[in-house]
């Protein structure tokens, strides 16, 4: 099989190229990423030598290049490509429209042409909106009430798939997944952010009361249900992922200061975000019950392995805050307190 895999140098597709090849070693993978901020080429920089694996660097907006690479053969395209954290779309909405729905409305364009044999969009919880605490969680079936710019880009790419699936026989599926945490995040987004300032010993900015609520999946457990929806999803379905593990922001933060033996003054508690969503839970029992799938690694077992990971890899993040972060964060808390 030949897959193309859009935003593969980012955080959830590097993991699931290298799951996909060390476990089906005989697949060919076309990496296509426009290498912004949040992709590194440092996440793959062990396949760069095998000769199953391809990078080419490039925007999913661009017709002609996908078109010339989606006609060499690709059988499979999996959309990871995407902007994906909430708080840049406040101040740039404009570019997660072009990329989340004109990327993807470029890269259906050329599976039509080349007929393709399965595509698999990958989007996130965030398009149903917030829950109430007493509330069940969302199903495949649960409205899709987005709060801000970046859930509206997705559930909007989302419906143009089911359009083109529904209209021109795409042989299209969507996936919905919970917050990803492990190896390789970018540390913008809470675990993976709280982690490398405990280390430096800096602040913990918590939005609002941080009682948030989120649902969180290892993303090894996440690539292992695109891997089940890619061979055995149904075209035209939808599948939520998700490890039903339920967390306040607030737990989580304290988890990591335990974790690293850092003192709670470090949680610095800072202006909300503008229509925060105050809970996300999904049911995975779809998935479970039609594909087989199950998550494997427990919540506790998951933080682990991404603590000790950022602890070991330090050089990793110091050198990704070094390039954007520390930039990007002072702008963003001047910029959040005009809002």
């Amino acid at each position: 099989m030949k897959i193309l895999v859009t935003g593969g140098a980012g955080f959830i597709g590097s993991n699931f190229i290298r799951y996909i090849l060390s476990k089906y070693p005989d697949y060919k993978i076309i990496n296509l990423d426009k290498l912004t901020y949040a992709g590194n080429l440092e996440n793959l920089a062990d396949l760069e030598k095998n000769k199953s694996y391809r990078f080419v660097k490039g925007d999913i907006c661009d017709q002609k290049l996908v078109d010339q690479i989606v006609g060499e053969g690709i059988d499979v395209i999996i959309n990871f490509a995407a902007e994906s954290h909430v708080d840049r779309s406040l101040y740039d909405p404009k570019v997660f429209m072009q990329t989340n729905v004109l990327g993807t409305q470029t890269l259906m364009e050329s599976a039509l042409k080349h007929k393709i044999k399965r595509f698999v969009q990958i989007s996130t919880d965030e398009v149903y909106g917030s829950l109430k605490e007493d509330e069940s969680p969302f199903t495949e079936e649960s409205f899709l009430i987005t709060n801000s710019p970046y859930s509206a880009s997705k559930a909007c790419s989302d419906l143009l798939v089911r359009a083109y699936q529904r209209t021109f026989d795409l042989p299209a599926i969507i996936t919905r997944c919970c917050n990803n945490y492990g190896p390789y995040q970018f540390p913008e987004k809470l675990i993976s952010l709280f982690i490398t300032n405990a280390l430096d010993d800096q602040e913990l900015p918590i939005y609002g009361d941080g009682l948030y609520i989120r649902d969180w999946i290892y993303v090894e457990d996440h690539c292992k249900a695109v891997d089940f929806v890619l061979h055995k999803g149904e075209v035209g379905e939808i599948y939520n992922i998700s490890s039903n593990v339920e967390k306040t922001n607030l737990e989580i933060t304290h988890l990591i200061l335990d974790c690293l033996k850092k003192p709670s003054s470090l949680i610095k508690h800072v202006k909300d975000r503008p229509a925060h969503d105050r809970r996300y839970a999904l049911s995975a029992e779809k998935i479970r019950k039609k594909l087989g799938w199950e998550p494997e690694v427990s919540f506790e077992q998951g933080m682990k392995l991404t603590i000790d990971w950022y602890i070991k890899n330090k050089d990793w993040w110091q050198k990704v805050k070094s390039k954007e972060y520390l930039k990007y964060y002072e702008r963003h808390y001047i910029r959040r307190e005009k809002l």
